[in-house]
């Protein structure tokens, strides 16, 4: 059996074909164990690290950092015997290199469940959370065209020494979160500055020298606002109370690549505009009861832990108003000109990241209790905040809230996401003068704004629907009893 094998960038999900390589975990030359990371990869759906399927030694890395790559495409060789002797010189197609690769095994090769297995859904177990990240790879430091900032990165005890290899071409440019490397670590020069990965890359797209920087992060590492506040003058922050600016070029216009999650948002919302006929209707209600009961919630030593808000009420509301009217979670079939009607409420939360729009959505939400949809929605915020989302958590939703509130918007008139037959806006809960029980008085008020497929709800049941989130709003412990 050949000692190397060549890895190949999986199906990350959803019969999705290619994915850009953001940052490299492993260095050729390094010594490798089973289901480490090695590859952080951004897919059109979420940023994933992939792990490995051998153990052993990095032979070679075939495209650097920022490469988009085919699915099916090979990313990285490893040496499964590095014990067994040296190999040949891999870096070029000679005939002894290519005797010693082997490819990775089919699909069906390998036990499913296992690395490299089949896994449910027909796609190869390859994610992250499929086995346990046990080491952490070692790094040499990084040189590229005489920066003085390029700084090594920390050694996790569990890898094993290696010898000096070179420097692979994919370790030139990084575009994803990294552990910030020491100041000197392995030799390293004493100017050598902390900053992350993704911050060098804006320095260097700013043209900002880092080493004449004093970082105000952790351990005195650079920032991104640090990075920007040094493209700042005095006069920009008067003019425009702005910390940063985009950079413009010569022609005084600034180009942004359309990739990854931005991609794929736009061809969706493009596609739901132009088949879906949307309607949106628009209500506004007396939150101060809502409000007032968060605040017990707060106030109760069980959920002391727990993060309570606004958007809490608002998702178990439209939880309970599909029930009453589940032809709202519904999805239209040209295919088979059908209406599916769901059972179960997949609940999407629209959430924006740093990659740009995302909809992670709660499997089974109508099942839980109020305290398992609090955590599940923490969960689901954190997650996504810190940019792991996995794709099987942004496919199969059926019905989604998008809480424009948290921008001190009023409401808006949301596109529905593709397969989902209506979509609920919230928004800023605001002390308005609101007449209360016959005298006018200062409330907290919020207008909702729901839209929804014509095609599946018309406007007396978007109206019904609406309505009935509103009254739960208005008084959800009334609400609760009187549904219940």
């Amino acid at each position: 059996m050949s000692r190397v094998k060549e890895f190949n960038l999986p199906d990350l999900g959803e019969g999705l074909t290619e994915g850009e390589i953001l940052q490299w975990l492993v260095n050729v030359g390094d010594t490798i164990t089973l289901n480490q990371p090695i590859v952080e990869v951004e897919t059109a759906k979420a940023a994933v690290e992939i792990p490995a399927k051998w153990a052993g030694k990095v032979t070679r890395i075939y495209h650097e950092a920022g490469a988009t790559v085919e699915v099916g495409s090979p990313i990285i060789a490893i040496d499964t015997d590095p014990s067994a002797g040296d190999l040949p010189d891999t870096g070029g197609p000679s005939a002894e290199a290519l005797a010693a690769v082997e490819l990775a095994p089919a699909e069906g090769a390998v036990e499913p469940g296992l690395i490299g297995g089949p896994a449910p859904g027909g796609r190869t177990a390859v994610l992250v959370g499929y086995g346990p990240k046990t080491a952490v790879a070692k790094r040499r430091a990084r040189k590229s065209d005489g920066e003085p900032d390029a700084a090594p990165e920390p050694v996790a005890p569990a890898a094993a020494s290696v010898s000096p290899a070179p420097q692979a071409p994919a370790q030139a440019a990084v575009a994803a979160p990294a552990a910030v490397a020491p100041a000197s670590v392995n030799g390293g020069s004493a100017g050598t500055v902390l900053a992350k990965p993704p911050v060098r890359k804006l320095a260097r797209d700013l043209g900002v020298d880092l080493g004449g920087l004093v970082g105000t992060g952790p351990q005195g590492s650079i920032t991104r606002d640090d990075v920007h506040a040094a493209t700042t003058t005095p006069a920009d922050v008067v003019a425009t109370g702005a910390v940063s600016a985009p950079l413009f070029g010569p022609d005084r216009e600034q180009r942004i690549a359309i990739k990854g999650v931005r991609k794929l948002t736009a061809e969706n919302m493009v596609a739901s505009a132009f088949t879906a006929p949307h309607v949106t209707e628009f209500l506004t209600i007396d939150m101060t009861r809502s409000m007032k009961a968060l605040d017990r919630l707060r106030a109760d030593r069980d959920w002391a832990d727990v993060r309570v808000s606004p958007l809490l009420l608002v998702a178990k509301a439209a939880l309970l108003a599909i029930a009453r009217y589940p032809m709202v979670n519904s999805t239209w079939s040209g295919g088979t000109n059908e209406i599916v009607v769901k059972e179960y409420v997949n609940l999407g939360i629209a959430a924006a990241t740093e990659r740009g729009l995302i909809v992670p959505n709660i499997k089974d939400a109508g099942r839980l209790s109020l305290r398992e949809l609090a955590d599940a929605m923490t969960a689901l915020v954190q997650v996504a905040k810190s940019g792991r989302t996995p794709p099987a958590d942004m496919t199969g939703g059926t019905f989604s809230i998008t809480n424009v509130g948290v921008f001190g918007v009023d409401s808006g008139t949301p596109i529905l996401p593709p397969g989902e037959a209506a979509i609920l806006a919230f928004g800023a809960v605001r002390d308005m003068p609101w007449v209360h029980r016959g005298k006018i008085k200062i409330r907290q008020v919020t207008t909702l704004g729901l839209s929804f497929d014509h095609r599946i709800v018309d406007g007396e049941l978007g109206s019904k629907f609406l309505r009935d989130v509103g009254a739960f709003l208005t008084d959800p412990e009334a609400a609760l009893l009187a549904w219940s």
